[in-house]
This record gives structure tokens, C-alpha cells and sequence, in this order.
């Protein structure tokens, strides 16, 4: 059984990046203020609070990633709370929060969000006309593993 969620034009768009890549995402972030502006921000620790001050724009703070920021938005993408993810992620440098990482990119892809992981598959993500109307994503059926023996 297909079920669907509908994504609505106002997108709750998750905006994170590490250390590394923090100047980069706002770099991005402020040369797309007036795209981001239409939508609801939300943001791991120190990174929301640079896109709120660059932007000036209100954006939900969480905890800082290895804090449990990133555990936090993978919450919010498991209950339905989040239609983007856009992460600026440093492939160059193993983290402590690696596993929290993954585990989030995992639940991206478990309950079919779209994600972006550098400038320009951002880019192309901000740039889609779906990104400025309803969408109805197709949500997985995951019946038989939870209905499953044990």
C-alpha cells in the first residue's frame, strides 16, 4: 500500500554544515535569502544562529550537531516534521558525531526527503519549480517489517 505526504509551497527546509563548511552554507544561504525567506528554517546549533544574523530571518535552533542536533533533526524527518534536508557536509574530516551523520542521511533517504550535500546539488534542489509548490512525495511501505514476526 502507497501512501503520500504532501510537502506544502512553505517548506521546512533542515539548513546544517560542518565546522568546515559553515562559511560556505552561509555564503550560499545569504546569496539565496530571498528563496529561503519564503520558507520555515530550521538548524543545527551554532549554524542556525549564523543564517538567523545573516539572514535576518527566524530560524529554529537546535542543539549544536554533536550535541544531539543532528539525532534532533533525524527526530523531526522520522515524525513528518521536515520536507529538506540541505547539509554542507566535510568529507575530508572523520567527526566524533560521524555515526549521528549517517544515522540522519539514513532516515533522509528512509522516509524519501530530499536532500542536498554541497553547493550545487542546492542549487539545483532551491531551483526546482516543485520546491515552490505542493509536492506529493510517495512514502515507503514499511507494513511487512513492522507487521514482522519476531
Amino acid at each position: 500500500m502507497q501512501t503520500t505526504k504532501v510537502l506544502k509551497a512553505r517548506k521546512r527546509i533542515a539548513l546544517i554544515a560542518h565546522d568546515h563548511k559553515k562559511a560556505e552554507l552561509i555564503e550560499w544561504a545569504v546569496y539565496n535569502k530571498t528563496v529561503l525567506s519564503r520558507h520555515e528554517l530550521y538548524a543545527t546549533g551554532t549554524t542556525g544562529q549564523l543564517i538567523e544574523q545573516a539572514l535576518d530571518v527566524s530560524v529554529r535552533k537546535l542543539l549544536s550537531g554533536p550535541l544531539g542536533g543532528d539525532q534532533q533533526i533525524g527526530a523531526l524527518v522520522a515524525t513528518g516534521e521536515l520536507d529538506v534536508i540541505i547539509f554542507f557536509w566535510d568529507p575530508m574530516e572523520a567527526l566524533p558525531h560521524d555515526p549521528d551523520i549517517k544515522a540522519l542521511l539514513r532516515l533522509g533517504v528512509v522516509w524519501n526527503i530530499p536532500m542536498a550535500s554541497n553547493r550545487a546539488s542546492a542549487d539545483f534542489l532551491l531551483t526546482s519549480p516543485l520546491m515552490h509548490q505542493e509536492y506529493e512525495a510517495s512514502l515507503p511501505d514499511y507494513s511487512q517489517y513492522t507487521k514482522r514476526k519476531i
